[in-house]
C-alpha cells in the first residue's frame, strides 16, 4: 500500500492511498482458499470445489468486502502511523466512474482512494497556579431554614370543609369558563379545579373576586390577561370566567413541630431543619459550582490561542445555530424581536462555537496529560440516571447507549469535563467571598452569552 500526502495545510491534511492490484489479489487468493474448505455446492464433494470455480461465483462480491474493509481499516492506522488525531471523522473519496469501480472489483487494477481530515491542533499545556478565582459563598441563615420550613408545613396543610363564605387562605374548588368576547377559548376551561386564595396562582385579580363566594354559588370573575402572557393570542385581553363554587374549606391548624415532620417521614423537627439546611446549601452550592466554573473557563480561554479545526467548529456552530432556530420559532420570535439582526446573531455564536471548542480541546489535553479518567461505575451511574428520566422507557434507552458509542460519549463527555475542572481548581489559587443569596444567583449576561460548558 502506497500513502503519499498530497496537501497539508495548516491543520488541513489531504493523503493519497494506492493499494495494488497484486495486494488485492493476495487477499482474494486467501479468502478463496478459506472459503473452499467450508462452502458446499451441489456437485462438488466438501472442500473440492475449484478456487476458479469460487472465483466465478464468489470472487466480485469478495473483492468488494476486501474493498470495504481496507476502506474501514485504514484511515485509522494511516493517520496513527502518521502520529496525527483527526479532529473528526476522515472524509473519503474515490472515484465515481464506473466503468473503474468494475476494473477494481474484477482485480484489473489498483485500488485508489484519497482521505481528507483536520489533525487537532498541538499547543503546550500551561502552568494553571497563577490563575486566580474568587469564589462566592452563602451562609445559610436559620432565618432561612424557617422559611423553608414553613413553605413546607404551608404545603403540607389539610382543609376541611366549611358553611359561609370564602376568605383569604381557604381553598375553593370550582369549574370554570373562560370566554373573550362572549367566546370561550382553548384552555380556558376546567373542573374541579383547586385554588387557595392568595396563593397567586391564577391570572392577577382573579382569587380576589372569590372572597366571599358560598358553596353552590356561581361568581363571574372578569380580569385582563397579563400583556407579556405566555399565550400571545391571550395576552392584554380582557377575559370573563363563569365560575361554579362546589366547595369552600377552610386550612387546618398546622403545628411546626415534631409530629409534622414525622408524617413527612423524619423522625424529628431537629432533623427536618437539617435536611432544609443541606438542601438550600446544596442549591446554593449548584450555583457558586457554576460561578467558579465560568471563571476558569474564561481564564483558560484567554490563556490559549491556537488555530481550530474548522470543521469541528463549523459542526459546533451548526449545533448552537439550529438549537436558537428552534427557540425562536417555538417563542414565535424573530432576530428583531432579540434587538440583533440574523448576522450579527451568526457572528456571536460563531465566537460561541471557537470558544467551545477551543476549551473542549484544551480540557480535554490537561485531563489526557494529568491522567484524569471516567470510571466505569461513574459512567454506569450517569446512564441509570438517564434512563430514570424516561419512566416506562429504560429498556429502550439502555439499548440506545449499548448500541451508540456515540451516545455514551455524550454522558462520559461532562463527567470528563467536570473532573478535570475539580482537578485544575486543585491547582488554580482559590480565594472564597462571602456573597449574598442575590448576588449569588444573580444570573450574568456574559454566562448566558457564553454557555456554561466547554463539551456542550
Amino acid at each position: 500500500m502506497q500513502v503519499t500526502e498530497t496537501k497539508a495545510e495548516g491543520l488541513t491534511r489531504e493523503i493519497e492511498i494506492v493499494v495494488p492490484a497484486s495486494d488485492l489479489e493476495a487477499r482474494l487468493q486467501t479468502r478463496l482458499f478459506e472459503a473452499k474448505d467450508k462452502v458446499q455446492l451441489k456437485g462438488f464433494r466438501p472442500g473440492k470445489v475449484p478456487v476458479s470455480h469460487l472465483r466465478k461465483m464468489y470472487g466480485k462480491s469478495m473483492m468488494a468486502e476486501i474493498v470495504n474493509q481496507i476502506l474501514n481499516e485504514t484511515p485509522g492506522s494511516v493517520i496513527a502511523d502518521r502520529k496525527e488525531r483527526a479532529a473528526m471523522r476522515p472524509e473519503i473519496g474515490m472515484t465515481e466512474d464506473e466503468g473503474e469501480a468494475e476494473k477494481v472489483l474484477n482485480g484489473e487494477t489498483d485500488f485508489k482512494f484519497t482521505l481528507s481530515y483536520e489533525t487537532l491542533p498541538d499547543f503546550e499545556v500551561k502552568d494553571s497556579s497563577g490563575i486566580k478565582i474568587e469564589r462566592p459563598i452563602v451562609e445559610v441563615s436559620d432565618e432561612e431554614v424557617a422559611e423553608q420550613v414553613e413553605r413546607i408545613a404551608e404545603n403540607a396543610r389539610t382543609y376541611e370543609d366549611k358553611d359561609g363564605a370564602a376568605e383569604k387562605g381557604d381553598k375553593v374548588i370550582v369549574d370554570f369558563v373562560g370566554k373573550i368576547d362572549g367566546e370561550a377559548f382553548e384552555g380556558g376551561s376546567a373542573e374541579d379545579s383547586e385554588l387557595v386564595i392568595g396563593s397567586g396562582r391564577f391570572i392577577p385579580g382573579f382569587e380576589e373576586q372569590l372572597i366571599g363566594v358560598e358553596k353552590g354559588s356561581d361568581k363571574t370573575v372578569e380580569v385582563t390577561f397579563p400583556e407579556n402572557y405566555g399565550a400571545e393570542h391571550l395576552a392584554g385581553k380582557a377575559a370573563t370566567f363563569d365560575v361554579k363554587v362546589k366547595t369552600v374549606q377552610a386550612p387546618t391548624e398546622t403545628a411546626i413541630d415534631d409530629e409534622m415532620a414525622k408524617k413527612l417521614g423524619l423522625e424529628s423537627l431537629e432533623k427536618l431543619n437539617e435536611v432544609v439546611r443541606d438542601q438550600i446549601q446544596s442549591q446554593y452550592g449548584m450555583a457558586t459550582r457554576q460561578k467558579v466554573k465560568r471563571q476558569l473557563l474564561d481564564a483558560l480561554d484567554k490563556q490559549y490561542d491556537f488555530e481550530l479545526p474548522g470543521k469541528l467548529v463549523e459542526a459546533e456552530f451548526d449545533n448552537i445555530w439550529n438549537q436558537v432556530q428552534r427557540e425562536l420559532t417555538e417563542n414565535g420570535k424573530t432576530f428583531e424581536d432579540e434587538d440583533t439582526t440574523e448576522e450579527k446573531a451568526r457572528e456571536e455564536y460563531r465566537r460561541l462555537a471557537e470558544r467551545r471548542v477551543r476549551l473542549g480541546l484544551v480540557l480535554s489535553e490537561i485531563g489526557e496529560k494529568a491522567g484524569v479518567q471516567v470510571g466505569e461505575e461513574e459512567l454506569q451511574r450517569a446512564l441509570f440516571e438517564q434512563m430514570r428520566r424516561y419512566p416506562g422507557q429504560e429498556q429502550e434507552i439502555l439499548k440506545m447507549f449499548q448500541e451508540n458509542p456515540e451516545a455514551i460519549q455524550s454522558i462520559r463527555a461532562p463527567l470528563y469535563e467536570e473532573k478535570v475542572v475539580d482537578h485544575l481548581l486543585t491547582e488554580a489559587d482559590v480565594t472564597d467571598k462571602t456573597v449574598t443569596k442575590e448576588e449569588l444567583m444573580a444570573e450574568d449576561e456574559a454566562e448566558t452569552a457564553s454557555g456554561e460548558t466547554a463539551s456542550a
